[in-house]
């Protein structure tokens, strides 16, 4: 399945369906150009590669996508000078990591894309993902976000074949 992200139009079209989505904050950035916490999400085109959910909240979604329950201990490494740099870790993890197991929903599902990942580029940026946006689309720190509704149908279709573009 192709998968499109406008981001002039805050739409992602996959297959025939178009769903709102949320961006970066700070807008988009040519991925050779993006760096750590700028709150930019990065155009180019990035594999899906495996996903993770609160098996508290739901039970695991109907995909063919590799799909990891969350636990509280879950982090993702931001730490540009550190080995796990953009790279599942658990937590307390001794460099810098932003926790996935929230209270928040956004991260109820997340879905990890091959962005700076083979090999991680230190300070290219970490993170992008496709996961559950806030309340009104508000921005995100430089992923693409749908409503859980969406990404649930989303995740119907997904596979670790597809790919993000972001344009």
């Amino acid at each position: 399945m192709k998968i499109i992200v406008d981001t002039s139009e805050g739409k992602l079209k996959a297959g025939h369906k178009t769903y709102n989505c949320a961006i970066g904050k700070n807008g988009i950035v040519p991925f050779a150009k993006g760096r750590e916490g700028d709150g930019k999400t990065p155009l180019g085109t990035y594999h899906v590669r495996y996903g993770f959910y609160r098996a508290d909240r739901f039970d695991i979604p109907k995909t063919d996508l590799v799909m990891y329950p969350l636990s509280p201990d879950d982090g993702w490494c931001d730490a540009p000078d550190d080995l796990a740099y953009n790279r599942p870790v658990r937590l307390p993890y001794p460099a810098s990591a932003e926790k996935l197991y929230r209270e928040s929903r956004v991260y109820d599902i997340i879905i990890v894309l091959g962005h700076n990942d083979s090999p991680p580029m230190p300070g290219l940026g970490s993170a992008i993902f496709l996961h559950v946006a806030r309340e009104n689309y508000g921005p995100t720190q430089g992923c693409v976000a749908v409503t859980l509704e969406d990404m649930l149908a989303l995740l119907s279709k997904l596979t670790n074949k597809c790919a993000v573009k972001i344009r």
